[in-house]
């Protein structure tokens, strides 16, 4: 599976201290949680055909998150005229030019046709935590939805050695300080040599080795749903190779190395 890549970077979040550290946020417009970049239509024709051809292993969708699906795709509906996303006849139709059936039914399923963004759903679970309850996840940077899909954040964060009991219960607090209105944006960066879609079972652990010469970057945005209380976590993803850096971002860079996964 191919790479698509970006000519630049809009969001490097070395760059700013505030989403530096983790779980570093910062306060998005309200209308800017979604965004189109350079590398819109190869993206897409991507997605589409993954979606096509490896549902399942894109989507998921638990039965408590039907409601909260159906309401993220109004939110995402609204949005889609700001992107250069023009909705008519029951069509969206994104800046490629490829339209795309609007269909309430699947919702999930079809956002993820119009729109960059990977959209995962968090609900608050009996234990207390939040669960992903439901997701189109078309770029997954090592890990498979199926081995995730309704199991709370602790949970779906075991192969990572940073997500200690503190990292979690400050992302708890994060998860619960999100509010209807005030999206947060955070981001993660990563040198990588795998293709954009990379899903891996906890137990295959790394098998690529140390070429890695892209940057990969994940622009993170958490939304609160207001009438489902659901927290609509959306993931764009960029990948660019060294060069493709501003002079800003390559000295940032060199004085905040990243790290190597995949």
């Amino acid at each position: 599976m191919e790479t698509v890549l970006q000519s630049s970077l809009p969001f490097a979040p070395w760059v700013n201290p505030a989403t530096r550290r983790l779980p570093g946020t910062m306060p998005v417009d309200p209308r800017g949680w979604l965004m189109v970049d350079d590398a819109y239509a190869g993206q897409m024709a991507l997605r589409r055909r993954l979606i096509a051809e490896e549902t399942s292993r894109v989507h998921a969708l638990s039965p408590r998150a039907k409601e909260a699906a159906a309401e993220l795709y109004e939110a995402v509906l609204d949005l889609l005229p700001d992107l250069g996303v023009t909705v008519s006849d029951g069509q969206a139709t994104g800046p490629d030019g490829v339209p795309v059936p609007l269909d309430p039914a699947v919702p999930l399923l079809t956002m993820g046709q119009v729109v960059q963004e990977d959209l995962c759903l968090m609900q608050e679970g009996e234990s207390g935590e939040y669960d992903l309850t439901g997701a189109v996840l078309c770029f997954p940077s090592g890990w498979t939805l199926a081995e995730k899909i309704g199991r709370p954040m602790i949970r779906i964060h075991v192969p990572v050695k940073t997500y200690d009991p503190e990292l979690a219960r400050r992302v708890g607090r994060l998860m619960e300080g999100v509010q209807p209105g005030r999206p947060m944006l955070r981001g993660t960066a990563h040198w990588s040599g795998a293709p954009l879609f990379n899903p891996r079972t906890e137990a295959q652990g790394n098998t690529l080795g140390d070429h890695r010469p892209l940057i990969r970057v994940e622009r993170q945005c958490l939304l609160r749903l207001p009438r489902t209380r659901a927290v609509a976590f959306t993931i764009h993803t960029f990948a660019v190779r060294p060069e493709a850096l501003s002079p800003e971002q390559a000295e940032a860079l060199a004085a905040h190395p990243l790290r190597s996964v995949d």
